[in-house]
């Protein structure tokens, strides 16, 4: 994968659009095209309670809400850090919200200090995210948060 290619992608697409929602789906719809073997790319949203509500996103409908600190997306959110699963039967705390999904990558969203979100992607494929794709989709998502004012909401 081009990452440097698909950041400049990134850069234009949002450029001069404030809406956060709109830059979302269309984030989310980018990296699902350009992106090869997934089955889920999309936002979850930290909520006042601490559970993580669904946002713009592309593949199989997928669970609206998430425990606080629950699964991969929680546990990226909770330690503010990626969180790269090559197996997710093998990860304890992982939520099944699509079946199909076999491996998993959640990248915290933050600015101002804080965590108010994670960007995560789902693949049928086992190991699919190498080190490579974890560092170019990392790079991604802080071209999304560099180009994007957080939600109002937050």
């Amino acid at each position: 994968m081009d990452y440097a290619l698909l950041e400049q992608q990134v850069r234009e697409l949002l450029r001069g659009e404030p809406d956060h929602l709109a830059n979302a789906a269309n984030f989310a719809a980018f990296l699902y095209q350009e992106i090869p073997d997934l089955n889920w790319a999309g936002f979850y949203y930290a909520d006042p309670s601490g559970e993580l509500v669904l946002g713009p996103f592309q593949g199989r409908p997928a669970c609206a809400r998430l425990p606080g600190g629950r699964g991969v997306c929680g546990a990226a959110l909770t330690s503010r850090s990626v969180i790269v699963i090559d197996d997710v039967g093998a990860f304890a705390d992982h939520i099944v919200c699509d079946a199909a999904s076999r491996s998993e990558l959640a990248v915290p969203l933050e600015a101002d200090g804080e965590a108010y979100g994670v960007f995560d992607l789902d693949s049928p494929r086992l190991a699919r995210f190498g080190a490579g794709d974890r560092d170019g989709i990392v790079r991604l998502v802080k071209a999304f948060t560099e180009s994007v004012a957080p939600p109002a909401w937050r």
